[in-house]
């Protein structure tokens, strides 16, 4: 992969923020929010578990592109928790569900060896990377707020510039097909579950009506089609090949077309509490 991740600096403002931003439906909105919620103690996670490695890497252009991904998780953490901020402000208890995610997460990642976290983080991204691809290409951003519209298109594209970064270093230092499994089974429980429970939790803070209970399960269907069996099967049927590479999947494109396009956008602004 010679293609170095630009870290890039962008400040979203989320003061004008509607409460339903997705669609204007409760349901679309929190399995958004949810996985928003996971974002940023899981890219620190993804941070630790490349570092840990990062004086074994011997290939300085390799080391370069480390540098570069922890950049851009980096900054990806810093908006996500922007916008948690902005959920808070609107009535919603966002604490109680990150305090168990962080902790129950933490401990996991203390009592997993190295390699496995490694591989965790290597799987995570492909899904990431996946999901991003799906966030430019389908269609499922045109309903949402501009301004949250801009930062999952921004991390979107970013996730698809750095998807090989984890996998190399991964297959530098443990490249062990069993390894790599165990952390695509684990991997894709915890960021599944994590995800479910975040989500679950915002919509059990909503004040449900009857119609908005219909309008709740409506929503759960068009996203469980649309996610879990249009995405996460097609990335796993991939990631299980023994020759699988990131780069098998040429999308680089479709970021550095989403980067470009997003420029004016992409310089940093005063961030609105």
């Amino acid at each position: 992969m010679s293609h170095r991740p630009e870290p890039r600096h962008p400040r979203f403002d989320f003061s004008e923020l509607p409460q339903h931003w997705f669609a204007d439906a409760p349901g679309l909105t929190h399995v958004a929010n949810g996985l928003n919620l996971i974002f940023p103690h899981g890219e620190r996670f993804f941070v630790r578990s490349v570092k840990h490695y990062l004086d074994q890497l011997d290939d300085p252009g390799l080391e370069n592109q480390v540098r570069g991904f922890f950049g851009q998780e980096g900054s990806h953490a810093r908006e996500h928790e922007a916008f948690f901020r902005r959920l808070e402000s609107q009535g919603y208890d966002v604490q109680s569900f990150l305090g168990f995610y962080t902790r129950s997460a933490r401990w996991l990642e203390d009592h997993f060896p190295p390699a496995l976290n490694l591989a965790i983080t290597a799987a995570a991204e492909h899904f990431t990377a996946s999901l991003g691809e799906h966030a430019l290409t389908d269609g499922i951003l045109d309903e949402a707020h501009p301004v949250m519209r801009d930062l999952l298109r921004w991390h979107a594209a970013e996730e698809i510039e750095h998807k090989a970064v984890a996998y190399d270093v991964l297959m530098r230092v443990h490249p062990g097909y069993a390894n790599r499994m165990l952390g695509l089974c684990l991997g894709s429980v915890l960021l599944v579950g994590y995800w479910v429970i975040g989500s679950v939790m915002l919509m059990r803070q909503e004040d449900m009506t009857s119609d908005r209970q219909r309008g709740l399960r409506r929503d759960l269907r068009r996203q469980r089609q649309g996610v879990v069996r249009g995405v996460f099967w097609r990335a796993i049927r991939s990631y299980v090949r023994r020759d699988f590479h990131p780069m098998d999947h040429d999308n680089l494109h479709l970021a550095e077309a989403e980067i470009e396009a997003m420029a004016d956008r992409l310089a940093p602004t005063r961030q609105a509490a």
